[in-house]
């Protein structure tokens, strides 16, 4: 029976390519600004990750950006966004094609975040916990003026503590119920998920951030979960025991940092919920997309500047982001009055 449940409980594959691009280049793929190139979706929460901390870096005219669109096929993720289906940098269809660049017999999955050796066409990394820390660490020297340290010494031990905590049971947490073959996985999937983000409601009750008083990359790891929780996981990963928005103080944490710029501004709900609901037919036969939830409520205001703290320590906002890179499914004011939004579903 043991054994049962192991095999239809959900676990992730992470045998990423752990290559680094670094100063020194040990790895053979030192820092230079033009050589790389991330490749993204803007469904997937890992790739989104990556995404912010670029751009609250800013890294945009360092390390360009291919996006893939919200849904692939069991091959790999595709550029069908780009006119042609043709990524307009690596000039491929496919982000498969970059990984068989690198290995021709690559045996592992296809995923997002990846980094492209743009000379080569080959993948140079899809490690994806790494790949940020590294745009922090490794990088600093083409950080725009004003750039937050997303990763500070004197708190890395807890950042990587409580990121450990939110990957195992949230991020990773919210597969575990979505993909459980038994109703004994799911069962413990569920329990272990909502203890902890009970547990996060209650660290996060009197302080502003989850790590010191600054957004640190411990804050981008659970934010692209919560922003997935009501238009995905709540429903199609069957993870109901309460919406985002029933939950006060995750609810608020979770608004502060969608209207802090490098956060609401790459988060795309549309391509979100195209990738979950048309991607899992396992879950989702139909591939019917539903028109809600709400979600004008990410703008109505937070109150979270009263526990203090300061977002981007002693630097500033990024400012806005690249025209190319700006959304196509985007929010925009409408007449209501200030804060109403309405998203914009032209993309979908």
């Amino acid at each position: 029976m043991a054994d049962e449940k192991r095999v239809k409980t959900f676990e992730r594959d992470t045998r990423y390519i752990t290559t680094r691009i670094t100063r020194d280049g040990r790895d053979g793929y030192p820092v230079e600004p033009g050589r790389y190139r991330l490749v993204v979706a803007r469904a997937c929460p890992w790739a989104t990750r990556a995404t912010i901390v670029r751009r609250l870096l800013g890294l945009e005219s360092v390390i360009s950006l291919g996006v893939c669109g919200p849904t692939h096929d069991e091959r790999s993720w595709t550029f069908d966004l780009d006119p042609g289906g043709v990524d307009p940098v690596l000039g491929i269809e496919r982000i498969q094609q970059a990984f068989f660049a690198r290995d021709p017999d690559y045996p592992r999955g296809i995923t997002v975040p990846a980094i492209v050796d743009v000379p080569t066409g080959a993948v140079v990394t899809n490690d994806f916990p790494q790949m940020t820390l590294d745009f922090t660490t490794e990088w600093t020297e083409f950080h725009r003026p004003g750039a937050p340290d997303l990763y500070p010494d004197k708190h890395r031990d807890e950042i990587d503590e409580v990121n450990r905590r939110v990957y195992t049971e949230v991020n990773n947490g919210v597969y575990r119920c979505g993909f459980a073959g038994s109703q004994d996985a799911y069962d413990a999937a569920y329990a272990r998920l909502f203890g902890a983000l009970d547990w996060l409601g209650d660290r996060l009750a009197g302080r502003r951030y989850l790590v010191g008083d600054t957004i640190t990359e411990a804050d981008v790891r659970l934010f692209t979960t919560l922003a997935r929780f009501d238009p995905v996981y709540h429903g199609h990963f069957k993870c109901n025991r309460t919406k985002l928005t029933e939950r006060p103080v995750l609810w608020a944490y979770a608004r502060d940092l969608f209207q802090t710029p490098g956060f609401g501004d790459t988060t795309d709900f549309v391509q979100i919920k195209q990738h979950y609901y048309i991607v899992h037919t396992g879950i989702n036969p139909t591939r019917i997309v539903p028109d809600g939830p709400d979600l004008t409520g990410w703008f109505t205001p937070h109150g979270r500047e009263e526990l203090g703290g300061r977002p981007f320590g002693d630097g500033a906002p990024p400012p806005t982001p690249p025209v190319d890179e700006m959304l196509t499914a985007s929010w925009t004011t409408d007449r209501d009055g200030p804060g109403a939004a309405t998203l914009d579903r032209r993309s979908a």
